[in-house]
């Protein structure tokens, strides 16, 4: 999980580490892509407003390069409109509002492990809905389909 923010990054960290989850975290996009390379994740979270290297130019590369192309990604933000946009054209598969009920969090992560690489997951769940459609202010946010990576 990716956040500027060392509150956030550890407020993340135990959630998921209570619901059982391992978690590395990184400070902003160019120590995830290091951290990617050497621990392979299943799943990645990311705030977009980052020093160095942001959120959206980050999955970016994740989506670049072969050996992370099927990464599940998610956005953790207060995204804009255009930030959402800009996720779904890189690949994001998912988008959580800050701030967040840690529950929302945990829904969201399980969501993308299942999916897999390179699966398939839809948005039907009370807190998410298919990129593309209306985007409520605090909701999760799952892409319903991965058909452009193998």
């Amino acid at each position: 999980m990716v956040d500027d923010s060392e509150v956030i990054r550890q407020l993340i960290r135990v959630n998921l580490e209570l619901e059982g989850f391992e978690v590395v975290t990184a400070a902003d996009g160019a120590e995830c892509l290091e951290v990617v390379r050497r621990v392979r994740p299943d799943v990645v979270t990311l705030d977009v407003v980052m020093p160095r290297l942001d959120g959206l130019k980050t999955a970016a590369r994740l989506r670049a390069s072969a050996e992370t192309r099927a990464l599940p990604i998610a956005i953790v933000s207060a995204c804009t409109p255009a930030d959402l946009d800009r996720g779904e054209s890189v690949g994001v598969d998912g988008y959580l509002a800050k701030p967040f009920d840690p529950a929302d969090l945990v829904a969201l992560v399980r969501r993308l492990l299942q999916q897999g690489p390179g699966g398939a997951v839809g948005g039907d769940g009370p807190s998410g809905y298919a990129f593309g459609g209306e985007r409520p202010e605090h909701s999760a946010a799952f892409r319903s389909r991965r058909t452009d990576r193998p």
